[in-house]
């Protein structure tokens, strides 16, 4: 089979797409998913320099999510069979034309759902589901203020959309004026250009003075910190990433005096990123949640929007549209021009 290979730990300019890769053998529990679209990520470029949390046993084949059809189940699967539709959330593997994983972390998708689009589920809505609704973390309930920041992402833009069909009304921050416009015709009530003026006083204005009740922040930094400045008493605010590079060190005297929650996100938790694989202990959390997206992707509720397709061999090309944040939404790689 084709893939994107990793044999050594490096950047991800140095990788090639080699073309006689072994295929995958299925195991006790797992599916084996002819991919027709993956997912490319910024998470990918920490994989494959050895920067990541975890370091996956080279060789591998990056790419975190995918989309595509069931080929082949082992002993122990029940859920799936040959001939399925599904997205699945990978340990690693998706830069390729098939891949195995546990079954714990596949996923039915309706006969609707085209796999570019697909590829969204697992990890981009599913955090923002996860972290707006959850009770521990943001819990947004309908006649609150959201705040979201990198709101033209990923993660963003199903913030926006999810913020929206809950009742919030959304503040979305973003960095174009293209950007400005999308996020507001996908359902946020006010849109911040934050490279044309600072969002907090904006936010204060927009608040009454009384600032945010949650907030979704990807971006770390000084984003962060200023948000703290914006947020309402009893306010809480979830991180989920650093994709502007830096981690803030969170003022603990803030918090105090506005009694706000600080509640951090890492949904790989649950999908088995972790020293402890406890994927298989948290079905019952995560699949209602991928049924809930599913459903609303039928009713036309949400979007799931793929702004920018590229064939596999393209796989720099889709790289460099990622770290240069020219896309809205999501970037997939697809497996075949029919896809």
């Amino acid at each position: 089979m084709r893939a994107v290979m990793v044999r050594d730990w490096t950047e991800f300019e140095n990788l090639q797409l080699e073309d006689h890769v072994p295929a995958p053998q299925v195991g006790p529990n797992q599916v084996k998913i002819a991919i027709k679209a993956a997912g490319v990520s910024f998470a990918a470029t920490l994989f494959v320099s050895g920067r990541y949390q975890r370091q996956p046993p080279l060789p591998f084949s990056p790419g975190t999510e995918a989309a595509g059809i069931v080929t082949e189940t082992g002993k122990g699967v029940t859920r799936f069979k040959p001939g399925d539709r599904v997205a699945a959330t990978l340990d690693w593997g998706g830069m390729a034309e098939e891949v195995v994983i546990y079954d714990a972390t596949v996923y039915s998708i309706p006969e609707a759902m085209p796999f570019v689009q697909a590829i969204g589920l697992t990890n981009s809505y599913s955090t923002a589901l996860a972290a707006l609704t959850w009770p521990h973390l943001l819990n947004v309930q309908s006649g609150e203020t959201l705040l979201v920041h990198g709101a033209a992402g990923g993660v963003g833009l199903a913030a926006v959309e999810l913020g929206n069909l809950l009742g919030a009304t959304v503040i979305a921050t973003v960095g174009s004026e293209e950007k400005r416009r999308v996020v507001i015709e996908h359902g946020a009530d006010h849109a911040i250009n934050y490279r044309e003026q600072d969002f907090r006083e904006p936010v204060l204005d927009l608040t009454n003075g009384l600032g945010a009740n949650a907030i979704l922040d990807p971006v770390g930094g000084d984003v962060f910190t200023q948000s703290l400045r914006c947020i309402a008493p009893e306010g809480r605010i979830s991180p989920i990433g650093f994709a502007g590079g830096i981690i803030p060190q969170i003022p603990a005297n803030i918090l105090l005096v506005k009694n706000i929650t600080t509640c951090g996100l890492n949904l790989g938790y649950y999908f088995g990123w972790s020293p402890n694989d406890v994927r298989y202990e948290y079905v019952d959390r995560i699949a209602p949640m991928m049924q809930q997206l599913c459903q609303w992707f039928e009713e036309g509720k949400i979007s799931l929007r793929t702004s920018h397709t590229f064939p596999l061999e393209q796989f720099q090309d889709a790289m460099r549209m990622v770290l240069q944040r020219r896309s809205i939404g999501r970037v997939a790689l697809v497996m075949d021009e029919s896809d």
